[in-house]
């Protein structure tokens, strides 16, 4: 099936490509445009029993027009965290428009695993300063990969929908030979790929109503994770989510709500691992599935005076429950409230209070309470 996937994408980009006039590729002066575009954002941290600034990050966006149908972007993210410069590429892909409603990509792309990462990670479209649990450059969901991909437009059912399916290099599993207490972990990092094997995935979505205010869609990956020639070789994963995202205007409530979430789950396959810690060998056999979701809900008014219109009021709950009995088998909730005064339609300044609890994993074995205090002010450019 995976094979049958990948022959029809690059069937039907080859296709339609050899069908392009030569008009589309005209690399006359003045027909090519390139553009700048990003966002940056800067941060007050309270809590932990520290108080400072830190994490100002400058993200540019670059995006250079060949053709009508043909462009290259790319995002850097440039990021200062503990005192140091962190340097990171974001994605950077080809682009191309094989019809109307569909195009294809390649290079490092965003993942579209559910809708966080690939529409809502920039700061100023995130409506709080944090990422829900198991987001972000140390989660266990993918967010950017190395391959390539097809996205659409299409209609079911009189309904308006949208879908993507792509291969790329895939995760990896942790075998515990750097940190041996995360050993049987997923690791979705983008770089080179340590087997013969690929990930694919892809996500299908659904606007049952005819204003499209209400989206639903589900997501899944199937990928090999272990090293080629070792032990792990051939453990496989796979990963699945719904989400959900509803924007509308509510007379009654007199302002508009903007209502999103996913679940999603890790079923990685079971094996034992073996850990020698102080000259002890031990051994974990555990059930290895990992959940994490998000639910959050956004109010702004639409009465009163301009400054009433532009604050935001923001909840969001998250968990993560990674699986009982491995060396990092924790139960972790978020609860995060922020008030957002927005300057203008991209550019905000947050406030947002966030309290964790984690019961487990491998840095303390107990429950432990963190409580945050954040300002973020961000701009989309």
């Amino acid at each position: 099936m995976k094979h049958i996937l990948l022959g029809v994408m690059m069937v039907m980009s080859v296709s339609v490509m050899a069908q392009t006039t030569d008009s589309s590729f005209s690399s006359k002066p003045g027909n090519s445009r390139y553009m700048i575009r990003g966002y940056g954002d800067a941060n007050f941290i309270s809590g932990e029993g520290k108080t400072s600034f830190g994490n100002a990050r400058f993200v540019p966006l670059f995006i250079y027009k060949q053709s009508d149908r043909l462009l290259f972007e790319s995002e850097l993210e440039f990021e200062i965290e503990n005192g140091e410069v962190e340097i990171a590429l974001e994605y950077a892909n080809f682009y191309y428009q094989l019809t109307p409603n569909m195009t294809v990509r390649m290079g490092k792309i965003l993942i579209p695993f559910g809708t966080f990462f690939d529409r809502l990670h920039p700061s100023w479209i995130n409506k709080l300063p944090t990422v829900p649990l198991g987001y972000g450059h140390d989660g266990l969901l993918p967010t950017s990969d190395l391959g390539i991909e097809l996205r659409g437009a299409t209609f079911l059912a009189g309904m308006r929908a949208n879908y993507s399916a792509y291969m790329t290099n895939g995760p990896r599993l942790n075998d515990g030979e750097e940190e041996a207490d995360e050993i049987g972990m997923i690791v979705p990092k983008a770089d080179i790929d340590n087997n013969k094997n690929k990930a694919f995935g892809g996500r299908f979505g659904l606007f049952p109503f005819a204003d499209q205010s209400l989206e639903i869609g589900f997501s899944a990956q199937s990928a090999k994770l272990g090293n080629e020639g070792s032990e792990f070789e051939d453990i496989g994963a796979f990963l699945y989510a719904f989400d959900w995202t509803l924007v509308k205007n509510v007379s009654a409530l007199g302002g508009r709500v903007d209502l999103r979430g996913q679940l999603n789950f890790v079923n990685i396959d079971n094996r034992p691992y073996d850990i020698l810690e102080n000259g002890n060998l031990e051994t974990f056999d555990f059930d290895n599935k990992s959940k994490t979701s998000f639910y959050q809900l956004a109010y702004r008014p639409t009465f009163g005076s301009q400054f009433i219109q532009n604050l935001e009021l923001v909840g969001r709950y998250s968990t993560l429950t990674t699986p009982e009995e491995a060396p990092w088998e924790s139960e972790s909730t978020q609860l995060t409230f922020g008030l957002n005064y927005w300057m203008d339609w991209r550019s905000a300044i947050k406030i947002a209070f966030q309290s964790d609890e984690v019961e487990g994993g491998h840095d303390s074995p107990g429950l432990t309470k963190t409580d945050l205090f954040f300002i973020q002010w961000t701009i989309g450019f």
